[in-house]
């Protein structure tokens, strides 16, 4: 007859020395505790961890262990469903054997596969931001590549678009044309005009200057005399000169 009393005391001991900075006794009867499990990393790696916790059933090994994970640190929902499902597995594939140190080693085993991952992510991560840098960088120096497809589009918007500004300025001079009025109508509207010229003379008056230096040489000129009977209107001599 199977002593299981005896088999889970000394699975205990085992596993205390096993994990002695990470195994905590909860309680003694029925028998519960606890181990964490942390992902094995390098320096500067993001790890993952999560605490499980035992306790045994009366016919343990031959029956399962209760166990469900307490508490977890940068793990998402999902990677914990995937966890829950390796222990099931790993219970139903070891029962009638005490089986906490193969159940913590899976679970350890899955933790470094996590943090595998997200590596693995982070460096996809980087290498798309870097190639999108480059990208960005590329466009910036070379432009768009021209190609039939992209110049027949551009080309297609340009023309609609100059279409537009045609028919805009067409408008607008016609527009301009209906409004700009012949002097004959800029006088049917505005009757001063016809007097303006007249009625800046007569302001003007007195005020307009004359420069009487202009005129001082005038007695020096020899100039023939209009009533001399004889004065001929150009003439320059006479023959008998």
């Amino acid at each position: 007859m199977t002593d299981y009393g005896e088999e889970q005391r000394n699975e205990l001991e085992a596993l205390e020395s096993i994990y002695p900075d990470s195994f905590t006794v909860l309680s003694q009867n029925p028998a519960s505790f606890t181990i964490t499990v942390t992902s094995e990393s390098s320096e500067n790696e993001e790890i993952v961890q999560l605490t499980l916790q035992f306790t045994y059933v009366e016919k343990y090994p031959d029956e399962a262990p209760l166990y469900e994970v307490s508490s977890q640190e940068n793990l998402e929902d999902e990677d914990i469903e995937d966890i829950m499902s390796l222990l099931q597995e790993q219970v139903q594939e070891n029962l009638g054997m005490v089986m906490i140190f193969t159940l913590v080693s899976a679970v350890l085993e899955k933790l470094n596969g996590i943090v595998d991952q997200m590596k693995t992510r982070r460096e996809e991560e980087k290498r798309r931001k870097e190639k999108e840098e480059e990208e960005k960088e590329k466009y910036m120096f070379h432009g768009t590549v021209v190609t039939i497809e992209n110049f027949l589009s551009w080309k297609a918007t340009f023309d609609v678009e100059m279409n537009e500004i045609r028919k805009k300025k067409q408008k607008e001079e016609e527009q301009m044309g209906k409004n700009k009025l012949t002097g004959k109508q800029l006088f049917e509207r505005d009757h001063n005009l016809d007097t303006s010229d007249i009625r800046f003379l007569e302001e003007a008056g007195s005020n307009v200057e004359v420069d009487e230096s202009l005129f001082q040489d005038m007695d020096d000129l020899d100039l023939e005399d209009d009533d001399d009977p004889d004065y001929i209107p150009g003439d320059i001599g006479s023959d008998d000169d």
